[in-house]
């Protein structure tokens, strides 16, 4: 599955970047593919794998700001291919090179 969170510090400083990366660390240690860009993160893995590391992440901010909210969207398509994080992006790209 897919998986696109955010989780907001909620109680922080203005700056949220360093509990935001201390969480980014939590999801390039699961080994997990993951890309993350200026809004979300975006996991895939299986159900309980991808959940357990936004648990995780979601557990760490709330006792770093004291308050956490959670953003979470998931794509869940059993028996899907991997790397579907890259290949999704691939078919549009491809769709945009064709002629008209």
């Amino acid at each position: 599955m897919l998986a696109a969170f955010s989780i907001t510090p909620i109680g922080s400083d203005e700056s949220v970047a360093d509990v935001v990366a201390d969480a980014v660390r939590i999801v390039r240690a699961s080994g997990l593919p993951n890309e993350t860009n200026a809004m979300f993160t975006n996991l895939e893995g299986g159900w309980d794998e991808v959940m357990d590391v936004i648990r995780q992440c979601t557990e760490l901010v709330g006792r770093e700001a004291g308050r956490a909210s959670v953003v979470v969207k998931i794509d869940y398509r059993p028996g899907a291919p991997d790397d579907r994080m890259h290949a999704k992006v691939a078919s549009v790209e491809s769709r945009l090179r064709a002629p008209g």
